[in-house]
């Protein structure tokens, strides 16, 4: 409702807007999740790669319901013929994205794709996990001593950012594995090159933050440095850690995909990943058979793209300039 002054017709003013009570009160009642909540829900690709992302989880969590009685592992699947069967119904639900031949053993591509569903994603989620942690320390150790602290860990920090990845990850992964990896190793690498990123955002916020008034005043009463580091300082840093966490899980995906296509990641068998089955499509894609390769990569794809959606929601949730709809 917007008021106006008496004898002010025709002449310029500025409205006042004043809320319906109940609304006012409403707002005043959210929490900061809640808020987070009502930026999130508004952003439909992010609820859309939401949805998505809840439903490969569970499929990695069901698999065995899925595909009942049927493992990665498993040789020949069902009463078919030996050779080359394409997506069906025949047999159903082991062969509903076909089978693995023309290789020796035909497996079923859907048991592949479920069980597989299950070591791609705890590498990609774990890894950015602890890559962001390690950074979200360094970062906010060399922001908000500075010195020759931040220096030394701020040369540290550039020595990685300039060492190419995908040449790094494949030395490690070739030295250390000998050719076979295992899911841990590759948490392992991904976590030990990817903090570096984090570390710089993380730095640059403590720099600012360090400077504030309530830092001030934390250090002025005797607050002991690591508390304002963990207590006061780093919350009002967590958001965009959340966002880039959020998107490097997609890209660590990605590398686990690349590194299995190499022949340098997870070894199947025994165990299957999204990256290793598009490994061991290669040779069977001249014989016609499309649907090995073609649904392991629509998955890797989708995945990508639906925490990427995820992502760019969350960014603009945490925005404080974001209005609450």
């Amino acid at each position: 409702m917007a008021l106006t002054y008496p004898g002010s017709e025709g002449n310029d003013y500025t409205p006042v807007t004043i809320l319906n009570t109940e609304v006012e009160s409403s707002l005043k009642q959210l929490s900061q999740l809640q808020i987070y909540w009502r930026r999130f829900r508004t952003h439909k690709l992010a609820l859309f790669g939401a949805v998505v992302l809840v439903l490969l989880v569970l499929m990695a969590i069901f698999a065995p319901l899925i595909t009942p009685g049927v493992t990665p592992l498993d040789y020949h699947v069902g009463n078919l013929p030996f050779g080359q069967n394409g997506p069906s119904l025949q047999d159903f639900p082991a062969l509903l994205l076909g089978n693995t031949a023309p290789d020796d053993l035909q497996r079923s591509v859907l048991s592949i794709i479920t069980y597989g569903a299950r070591v791609s994603l705890i590498i990609g989620i774990v890894s950015a996990v602890l890559s962001s942690l390690i950074g979200v320390i360094i970062g906010a150790i060399a922001g908000f001593f500075g010195g020759w602290i931040d220096n030394v860990l701020s040369r540290i920090t550039d020595v990685f950012l300039s060492i190419p990845a995908l040449p790094l990850i494949v030395a490690i992964s070739a030295i250390y594995s000998q050719g076979r990896g295992s899911p841990l190793l590759i948490i392992l690498i991904l976590s030990f090159i990817g903090w570096a990123g984090t570390m710089r955002l993380v730095r640059a916020t403590f720099l600012s933050l360090r400077e504030q008034e309530f830092t001030e005043a934390a250090r002025a009463v005797g607050v002991n440095p690591m508390r304002i580091i963990f207590r006061h300082l780093l919350p009002n840093a967590l958001s965009p850690v959340i966002v880039v966490t959020t998107l490097a899980v997609g890209g660590n995906i990605v590398f686990e995909a690349t590194l299995g296509f190499l022949g340098l990641g997870v070894q199947f068998p025994p165990t299957a990943t999204w990256g290793n089955a598009l490994a061991q499509s290669q040779d069977s894609i001249a014989s016609g058979n499309w649907w090995w390769p073609i649904f392991p990569g629509l998955f890797i794809a989708l995945t990508v793209l639906a925490i990427n959606f995820i992502g760019d929601g969350l960014r603009d949730a945490l925005d404080v300039r974001s209005r609450v709809e």
